[in-house]
């Protein structure tokens, strides 16, 4: 096959596609159709991986009662870092919505295979870590997936990784990656609700360069 060739307006859209994919917070509670959904992981598994190993393991979470232990377990977490928080920023933290997890009509847990037969251990002998690395490119994929289709997401770290392999049911070998809160956003913005609300301001990313 000849590779394609991306012109300018791709590009152009490819640009404006990284600019509005944000970490979504507030979400409507209609449903993706399922045809997105499986389009969107589809697009997923076409992520490159460490010799090919595709660790990544996506669960449909949609158990209420599941659901719900999720929610408490956040609840717990989160408990904890707020009281750990200076008590100069505590307050606008507390203001925060940090999770979609009543609204989002869909929740998707990812783990990741540590040491998966597929692939055959190939580049992971001096870096057995590029296994969860080609796990968070893959959730890069669904993210970006999503926002293609309009869909937002949403990325809960405030769990306990241990409890949620248990919640989930979760095969003991797996490594929790993430939980995401999956819907159509209630509103689009170009700018990080944390940015917007004054918690942080995005670098530019000429900082980001190290020179050698």
């Amino acid at each position: 096959m000849t590779a394609p060739v991306f012109d300018q307006s791709f590009r152009d859209h490819l640009d404006t596609l990284f600019q509005w994919r944000r970490d979504v917070r507030h979400f409507r509670r209609d449903p993706v159709p399922e045809p997105v959904l499986d389009h969107m992981l589809a697009l997923t598994c076409t992520t490159p991986s460490v010799g090919l190993s595709q660790p990544w393991r996506f669960m449909r979470v949609d158990d209420p009662v599941r659901r719900q232990a999720v929610k408490e377990d956040f609840t717990r977490c989160n408990a904890r870092a707020l009281a750990a928080r200076d008590e100069t920023d505590s307050g606008d933290y507390a203001r925060l919505k940090l999770a979609g997890l009543d609204d989002a009509p869909h929740h998707v847990a990812v783990f990741c295979e540590p040491d998966p037969l597929q692939g055959r251990g190939l580049g992971r002998m001096t870096m057995p870590e590029t296994v969860q690395w080609s796990a968070v490119m893959a959730i890069h994929g669904f993210w970006l997936a999503a926002q293609a289709h309009n869909v937002g997401l949403g990325w809960v770290s405030i769990l306990d990784p241990d409890r949620m392999k248990t919640l989930l049911d979760a095969a003991p070998s797996w490594r929790f990656m993430a939980y995401l809160c999956v819907g159509y956003p209630e509103e689009e913005h170009d700018t990080p609700e944390l940015e917007r609300r004054g918690w942080e301001t995005r670098a530019q990313a000429r900082k980001h360069w190290i020179q050698r």
